[in-house]
């Protein structure tokens, strides 16, 4: 059985270098360790968690990764969804995301 855990924060959008970039927001550290500290057991291969995400009235289903060089999870933002609520890099964002 999954636990579930909701956090609601705010956050900038990044893009990554190079071609075909990715499109992430750094979940914070404190909401990072937390989820670690809770819910690590449900991580997949390579520190993969489902989650659902909601943006500007958006929800989606997706997963959160865990970087070990930032010590974070990561939200990738897929391209629907940037274009559904307008996203920008560095705007900052109301998130609320459920793990």
């Amino acid at each position: 059985m999954r636990h579930r855990i909701n956090y609601e924060f705010v956050a900038d959008m990044w893009q990554t270098n190079g071609k075909g970039a990715w499109y992430f927001i750094t979940v914070p550290l404190v909401i990072s360790d937390e989820i670690r500290a809770q819910l690590q057991w449900q991580e997949e291969g390579w520190g993969r968690m489902r989650a659902e995400a909601k943006i500007v009235g958006i929800s989606w289903q997706t997963a959160i990764w865990y970087d070990t060089k930032r010590g974070a999870y990561l939200l990738p933002i897929k391209a629907d969804i940037r274009k559904q609520t307008g996203l920008v890099v560095g705007e900052k964002v109301s998130i609320k995301l459920e793990v």
